[in-house]
């Protein structure tokens, strides 16, 4: 980033290799400052045209900028009584100013970017911005006391500096033809921090549209400035992704490292196995993704839009190419969640539940963990929403893709949120289809064989209840793969809808490829003794009622036998 500040409605992104400052006078007559109070008396002008004719009283915007910040600056130093200024002839409505300011701030979406050489620098940049968090909040603090004319007594420790911070470096050659040379402008993310509970309010609540396979190369239409992107090089299951994204889409970015595995700097140096562009300025308005057969590469790209603020873009594409790389090596993409389950009598099981979104996976699964909290050791999530299925030495084993959750809060149990929201990222709590990111499983766990046991499908649609095993494999198979769910509106489908193999997400697009895969591995299962059914979730027909329980309940019969 070439900036020494980056500032949007609601993206506030400060360059520390460019911009830092060490005092409190020194912070209110920083460019920065400036740049964000002019942004500040806009929204007064729009929301509190009163405040806003006290602080311009009849100027030019940048010349009231100048004396606030003037008289701030004796504030701190000085007491009241001791400075002479029209601005504190009422010292009330400066403070009401103050205050609405450092809320105005607090409201963007605010992160901390420094270059790193080292390993020696890799923490460097935690410490720096808790430094600059530490010198924003004491500034608010001396002068909402010396307006007040008396001391806090009352100490809030919110991150009033940034919600994040990343440390980048220069990448340099990546095994690439110069078709991807943009790739070497790009600053690598090294190392994140964030102060969670990150909460954030993306303008984008919902997923819309499909994913297309295009037969030209996004990377012959990107036109952005590298040097506006950063890149998220995440493991994806055993794959590697670099994940390129644009400044105003940092509040997706950074979340990636609560859903992907970072990699390495020297992990970071092989060639990667498939590339997203997200925040394409190619004017299209789709999510694309396309094969590079030349140099065995696949590229996604999610063109610029308001709308993609939603994580669930950055999350799909990068999972969208990860499915059409893993069906290429012939590995099967199961969108479900994948459980490991073992008893206090040492039985162990892998339950598998496929479905797509709404089908009642999560639900499922929280249901059962509830209901067999006496009985359950230990429960290790392989993945809550994309995996994979492959066959080695005639048997099938799951893996997974991503070491965190992200899932609806309608969707878990009401104490679920709060019992890991330390670590957690929530967008928009306060709305339909709230979300969070949270961590799930180490990565070792999710890139380790793990044998399958029960796979079902998850039905929200039908008026069954419990457990069902399918009396043939062709009968199972037209399950699964006509992916029927009755939608509950968390993307833009409604009602009863069909999805090849429930998976809008590479199977669907490249059928005649994933077909003969889905056949090997029903196969296998059929001829290991697999339990392959259904499980009755109702959530398409009932879904504030308890019959989800009667299925959590089916399944724990099923663990429990031997």
């Amino acid at each position: 980033m070439k900036e020494k500040y980056y500032f949007t409605d609601d993206i506030a992104i400060i360059n520390f290799d460019l911009a830092w400052e060490e005092t409190k006078s020194g912070l209110l007559k920083s460019d920065g400052f400036a740049d964000i109070a002019m942004q500040f008396l806009g929204f007064l002008n729009e929301n509190n045209p009163d405040l806003y004719d006290w602080a311009v009283r009849g100027k030019d915007k940048k010349q009231a900028v100048k004396d606030i910040v003037d008289v701030a600056r004796m504030a701190i130093v000085f007491t009241l009584d001791e400075i002479e200024n029209p601005y504190l002839d009422d010292a009330e409505m400066f403070l009401e100013f103050v205050e609405e300011f450092f809320d105005f701030w607090k409201d963007h979406q605010r992160y901390s970017v420094t270059t790193v050489t080292g390993e020696t620098e890799s923490t460097s940049f935690v410490n720096q911005d808790s430094t600059f968090n530490h010198l924003v909040r004491n500034t608010f603090r001396t002068l909402e006391q010396r307006l007040m004319g008396r001391r806090t007594q009352v100490f809030r420790q919110q991150p009033s500096g940034t919600n994040g911070a990343i440390a980048v470096y220069q990448h340099g050659e990546t095994g690439l033809s110069d078709r991807y040379a943009f790739l070497e402008n790009v600053m690598f993310i090294d190392s994140i921090m964030m102060r969670t509970p990150m909460i954030l309010h993306p303008k984008s609540n919902k997923r819309e549209g499909m994913f297309e396979e295009v037969v030209k190369n996004p990377a012959y239409t990107f036109a952005g400035d590298p040097e506006d992107y950063f890149c998220y090089p995440a493991k994806v299951g055993s794959l590697m992704i670099f994940i390129c994204f644009h400044k105003d889409y940092i509040s997706s970015g950074v979340p990636c490292a609560n859903l992907f595995e970072i990699a390495t700097r020297e992990e970071a140096a092989a060639k990667p196995d498939g590339i997203v562009i997200f925040g394409n300025p190619d004017g299209e308005g789709k999510c694309t993704f396309y094969h590079d057969r030349d140099e065995e590469v696949w590229v996604g790209s999610v063109s610029s839009s308001e709308k993609i603020e939603y994580f669930g873009y950055m999350k799909k594409m990068v999972l969208t190419i990860h499915n059409a790389i893993m069906m290429q090596r012939g590995w099967l993409p199961i969108h479900g969640a994948f459980i490991n389950i073992t008893m206090k009598n040492g039985v162990k099981k892998g339950i598998c539940l496929m479905g797509d979104s709404g089908a009642g996976k999560s639900e499922t699964i929280e249901a059962l963990k509830a209901l067999g909290k006496d009985k359950i050791r230990k429960m290790e999530i392989v993945f809550d929403d994309m995996g994979t299925f492959h066959i080695e030495d005639g048997v099938v084993y799951a893996q997974g893709t991503e070491t965190g959750a992200f899932v609806r809060l309608d969707d878990l149990d009401p104490g679920a949120p709060y019992r890991d929201m330390n670590r957690s990222i929530f967008f928009n709590p306060d709305k339909h289809n709230a979300r969070v990111i949270t961590p799930a499983a180490p990565y070792q766990v999710i890139v380790k064989n793990s044998p399958v046991d029960l796979f079902a499908y998850a039905n929200n649609y039908d008026d069954k209840t419990g457990l069902n095993r399918f009396e043939t494999i062709e009968d199972a198979k037209d399950v699964f793969i006509r992916g029927r769910r009755m939608a509950k509106g968390t993307t833009q489908e409604v009602g009863l809808s069909e999805t090849y193999f429930a998976n809008p997400f590479g199977p669907m697009q490249k059928q005649d490829l994933c077909g003969p895969i889905i056949d090997e591995v029903f196969s296998k299962l059929e001829e290991n003794g697999t339990f392959i059914g259904e499980v009755y979730t109702h959530l398409g027909l009932n879904p504030d009622g308890d019959d989800i329980g009667i299925a959590a309940e089916a399944l724990l019969d099923f663990i429990e036998a031997e």
